[in-house]
This record gives structure tokens, C-alpha cells and sequence, in this order.
């Protein structure tokens, strides 16, 4: 360790000295030139134990989820073409439906063209602005059955979706080929 006055390595225990409103660690001959300060004893565990015990709990700060998705609805397909419409058919310029939706004419524009889609807010503002539909249920898809049949509730796997296929590929007459 050096001293913090004169840079000289501390033989033996460093003296904190006050000099001049600082607390250095210094050597012994730099000790002279501020006064001693007495060190502190430090507080015992039983003291710390109680302080911790006694304090006031911290308040937690929320954990940030990722917001939740409603999949039970979803942007038409053909949204850009149907708020161009609208808009033109109610006479707005992209600057009149940016002030009256409080978002930006470039934006707005993007969603036009098809760049960009809109979220969920904005969708469901232009659909009240513009007297339009554009966030409808979602449709379920209907998996097509297959051929092979699933016995004792078996579920299908790539294996069989593999010799369905070859099956498919196979000559209808029935030869192999050579």
C-alpha cells in the first residue's frame, strides 16, 4: 500500500489522517501534517442482524411480460386496399387522417401501401374512423383426414405422413420401374 500524500510504500499499519477536510491513508511521516482519525469499530453482527431485521422491505419492481397476443382475431387480408378506400372515399389526405388518429402521415402511408400493418390499437382507430371492418375472427383451418387410419387413438407421425407420400408417388398401374 502507498501513501496518499507523498506515494511512498507504507511500512507497518497506514494512519488515516484528516487533512484539510479529506480522509487519506498515509504514511508515518505524513501523519504530521492532519490529525488522526480514530478508527471506527466496526458494529458487531448481532447489530447488523437487528437493523436488517427492523428495516423496511424494498419495494419489488414489476416484472416486464411481454404483451398478450389475442389470436382469436386478425387483420383481413386485404387491409391496405380497404383503408386507401376509405379514405379516399370519405375525401381525407393522408395529413387530415394523421390528425384526426393523432399518428404520423409517413405511418399511415407505409399501412397504405402495404409496407407496414397496423397493430391492434390503430386497426380498431382507423376501423372507427373510417367506418370500416378490418379485424375479423379468426378462421380455423381444417386439417384434411388421411388415408391411413388411426388406430387406438394413435396420433399421426412423420414416418406415416412419409409413406403417405410415397404411397402417392407410386404408379397407379402398379409396375415398378427399372
Amino acid at each position: 500500500m502507498r501513501c496518499e500524500v507523498c506515494g511512498r510504500k507504507i511500512n507497518g499499519k497506514p494512519i488515516t489522517v484528516m487533512i484539510e477536510g479529506a480522509k487519506l491513508t498515509v504514511c508515518v511521516a505524513c501523519s504530521k501534517l492532519g490529525k488522526i482519525c480514530q478508527e471506527e469499530p466496526k458494529p458487531k453482527l448481532i447489530l447488523q442482524r437487528l437493523r436488517t431485521a427492523t428495516a423496511r422491505p424494498r419495494m419489488q419492481t414489476p416484472k416486464l411480460q411481454a404483451p398478450a397476443v389475442d389470436t382469436s382475431q386478425e387483420l383481413v387480408e386485404n387491409y391496405h386496399v380497404k383503408i386507401r378506400q376509405a379514405r379516399e372515399k370519405l375525401g381525407f389526405s393522408h395529413e387530415d387522417l394523421g390528425k384526426r388518429l393523432n399518428e404520423k402521415v409517413s405511418l399511415l402511408r407505409k399501412i397504405e401501401t402495404g409496407k407496414m400493418t397496423p397493430d391492434n390499437r390503430l386497426a380498431t382507430l382507423l376501423e372507427r374512423t373510417l367506418k370500416i371492418k378490418l379485424i375479423v375472427p379468426t378462421k380455423e383451418e381444417k386439417v384434411p383426414q388421411t388415408k391411413v387410419s388411426r388406430a387406438a387413438g394413435r396420433e399421426l407421425t412423420f414416418g406415416d405422413l412419409i409413406k403417405l407420400d410415397e404411397k402417392d408417388k407410386e404408379d397407379p398401374t402398379g409396375r415398378r420401374s427399372s
